[in-house]
């Protein structure tokens, strides 16, 4: 079991009141809260060690590049790449995205088929669309079922992944549903037709052990600042052998290795597709937060997050007027709950919240087919994290029945 007042007292925000309240944050999906030993080696990174990367032949710069480099190790280890030089630096999981759409798009042509969906966040949606167009593929998709999970039967009638698939981009987790999804099974018959799985695991590597050799795929980009790091950096893990065979994504310093003004050379993975200075400061501080997290144990999270979730849905369960989107039951779950009150803006329940300390999301999330799939608008999403306690889901409860009976004149209660 976590030792949760001790995790806690390493996040001094969460010792933060809200008027009178003590703050309640519930909203971990969208970005983690950072624990002091993450923003100390960002400081020390900063004040004792700040260089440019590959380029200064001098102890701050020779320092610089290991602390980047190492961050690369430590992030390959913590996700069993079978080797550093799979691991990718980005800005965030949408550039990571972006970068495995541009490139594996550059492989596509009519006639050719790119299968995403009606799950993914936008920044699995966007760029594939951008990717069809560009090359005259075909864009499909997964539909869901009325519980939230992907149709497999569905796709199987309809022959999703067939001979014409060149690519299969899934999300592991949603954001939205928490519905965690069966990559590998579905990776496999990715990989049947000869088609490349790339896999959003934005909402996977911050919550449970993830093993990308075991998982199946091909390409997983996920992000620093949802698991207790920084924002300005994510990450985009691939075989070395595709990584090898795919071109530049944007073309600037370190990404070459010979440049003439009649044509140039690139270099080989990672740093073919790290064009310009890198986030160096930041990459030190998800350095940090993956020791951080190994020094918890990703499978005491888990099994805490499970915990609370099974929490979660009976306490919001038992709400009367209130509608949870996606599965129910704990199980194949993350920890996202998104549900709704009836006959209250989900605006409305985020800002009444706010007034009682409790920090969610209101909205369609960056994920607005679903929601429309779905036949909702709009919902509130609350996430809890590896500091998160059952008393914060107490009283997310009592504030939704507060919300209630507050709105209750607006839909006859």
């Amino acid at each position: 079991m976590l030792d949760i007042a001790r995790i806690r007292d390493d996040f001094p925000i969460l010792q933060r009141r809200v008027g009178e309240r003590p703050l309640v944050y519930l909203d971990s999906a969208n970005t983690s809260q950072k624990p002091r030993q993450v923003v100390d080696a960002i400081a020390e990174h900063y004040l004792q060690h700040n260089a440019n990367v590959a380029r200064a032949m001098h102890l701050l710069g020779a320092e610089a590049t290991e602390a980047f480099e190492g961050a690369r190790r430590a992030v390959a280890a913590f996700i069993n790449a079978g080797r550093p030089e799979e691991i990718v630096f980005t800005k965030n999981a949408s550039e990571a995205l972006n970068l495995a759409a541009h490139t594996l798009g550059s492989r596509l042509r009519p006639g050719d088929e790119v299968v995403i969906s009606v799950m993914e966040h936008h920044s699995n949606i966007v760029p594939w669309q951008l990717a069809c167009e560009r090359s005259g593929a075909t864009l499909r998709w997964f539909d869901v079922t009325d519980d939230g999970r992907l149709d497999l039967e569905g796709a199987v009638r309809e022959d999703l992944i067939n001979e014409r698939t060149k690519v299969v981009s899934l999300t592991w987790v949603s954001n939205v549903l928490g519905t965690r999804n069966p990559v590998a099974e579905i990776a496999a018959q990715a990989h049947a037709v000869g088609a490349v799985m790339v896999v959003d695991a934005s909402q996977a590597v911050p919550h449970q052990a993830t093993d990308v050799v075991a998982l199946g795929a091909d390409l997983v980009a996920f992000t620093g600042h949802k698991m207790c790091g920084p924002t300005g950096i994510g990450v985009l893990w691939g075989r070395y052998e595709l990584l090898a065979e795919l071109p530049p994504y944007m073309g600037g310093g370190e990404m070459i290795e010979v440049v003439e003004m009649s044509r140039s050379t690139y270099a080989p993975p990672p740093h073919r597709f790290e064009a310009g200075t890198p986030p160096i400061a930041q990459a030190a501080g998800l350095h940090a937060a993956v020791d951080y997290l190994t020094s918890v144990g990703m499978d005491a999270i888990a099994a805490h997050e499970q915990n609370l979730t099974t929490y979660g849905l009976e306490k919001l369960g038992s709400i009367d007027g209130l509608v949870i989107l996606g599965p129910t039951e704990a199980v194949d779950r993350g920890s996202a709950l998104s549900f709704n009150l009836t006959g209250v803006h989900p605006h409305d329940v985020m800002q009444v919240l706010d007034s009682r300390g409790i920090a969610i999301r209101g909205g369609h999330h960056c994920a607005r087919p679903l929601h429309k799939r779905l036949g909702h608008q709009s919902s509130t999403r609350a996430s809890s994290y590896l500091y998160t306690t059952r008393e914060e889901i107490d009283a997310l409860a009592d504030a939704l029945v507060f919300t209630r009976d507050y709105f209750a004149p607006r839909f006859g209660g």
